[in-house]
């Protein structure tokens, strides 16, 4: 009998036909339905699947409880709250994900989202394009503290960029004691100590009970006058309403999110409507080599599980 898999990321594949030959080779049919995903369709018929390619969109536990062929979820990525890992424990399927192959790709987003926040670049660049030849002061991002709130491979790749450019580095992890002898510019304190005195917070931690809303009206109103916040991570973190109000009364100068509490960004969002808050469309990962590392790692892990191969990344 042939083994199905369902792939339900947009990017999956999209740089090479390497992994999708892997899955090929391994004896599956493949079916895409990333492009124009429908969450509903998606319940349907994901239980006539032996194996997921999952994107961002949400893994309800109720239609996990009828997948009784599925055997292996692979997160195209390495963030994993959008499944539930204790129903899929539960119910004995596999899960991985893609960890660390797109900490560069982010890194260079969120360095970038801090240069373009500080310097104004979109808001300029908007203006020229509407014919209006204007120029906004900005303020240097060199020399100035850089918060993380979270200290994994993203955010030790941010502080690498971060060392170029003579920036103080604050960053708080429950979970790390100490830092590598490279990061001679980085000190670890309490999550207080890193809100208050950064010019720059760059988020870098997963969604879920305990962080979200973790940056809301009392957080920020902590923050310095004038500092800037970057979110990569996820949505749901950062308040937007609080967020909002914050930059509207000038106490931030401006923000950048890669993520938001709703996906794709409700057309009423009152954060649309501030010209110095950037909003991109979660492309963090979306490089060439970070969407064909991951892409392969999950066909290697989908293949491996039929095959009784050792997986990578195993998560449950």
């Amino acid at each position: 009998m042939t083994k199905k898999v369902l792939i339900t990321s947009r990017s999956f594949g999209q740089i090479s036909d390497e992994p999708i030959n892997i899955l090929k080779d391994a004896g599956f049919e493949i079916t895409f339905a990333g492009k124009d995903f429908n969450q509903e369709e998606f319940a349907r018929i994901i239980p006539d699947y032996d194996a997921l390619i999952i994107g961002a969109h949400k893994f309800y536990p109720e239609d996990m409880e009828r997948c009784t062929k599925l055997k292996i979820i692979c997160k195209h990525g390495a963030g994993l709250d959008n499944i539930d890992l204790e129903k899929a424990k539960e119910l004995g399927i596999t899960v991985t994900n893609a960890p660390g192959t797109n900490s560069n790709a982010v890194a260079d987003l969120a360095f970038g989202m801090m240069l373009a926040c500080a310097r104004r670049i979109v808001l300029t660049n908007n203006r020229v394009h509407n014919g209006e030849w204007k120029p906004a002061i900005g303020t240097d991002v060199y020399n100035k503290t850089l918060g993380l709130i979270g200290f994994g491979a993203i955010a030790k790749n941010v502080a690498r960029r971060a060392k170029g450019f003579s920036m103080k580095v604050l960053a708080y992890d429950p979970f790390v004691t100490e830092v590598p002898e490279e990061f001679d510019h980085v000190r670890l304190c309490d999550i207080k100590e890193v809100i208050e005195n950064c010019d720059f917070l760059s988020l870098h931690l997963p969604l879920n009970d305990q962080t979200l809303n973790l940056i809301s009206k009392k957080e920020i109103a902590s923050m310095k006058e004038g500092a800037y916040i970057i979110n990569t991570a996820r949505g749901g973190i950062v308040n937007e309403q609080d967020l909002y109000d914050a930059v509207v009364s000038g106490h931030i100068a401006g923000a950048a999110l890669d993520v938001t509490v709703d996906e794709p960004i409700k057309e009423d969002n009152p954060l649309l409507t501030l010209p110095n808050v950037i909003i991109t469309s979660h492309i963090g990962m979306y490089t060439k080599e970070a969407i064909s590392a991951v892409s392969i790692i999950c066909a290697k892990n989908v293949a491996a599980k039929f095959n009784n191969d050792e997986l990578n990344f195993v998560v449950v």
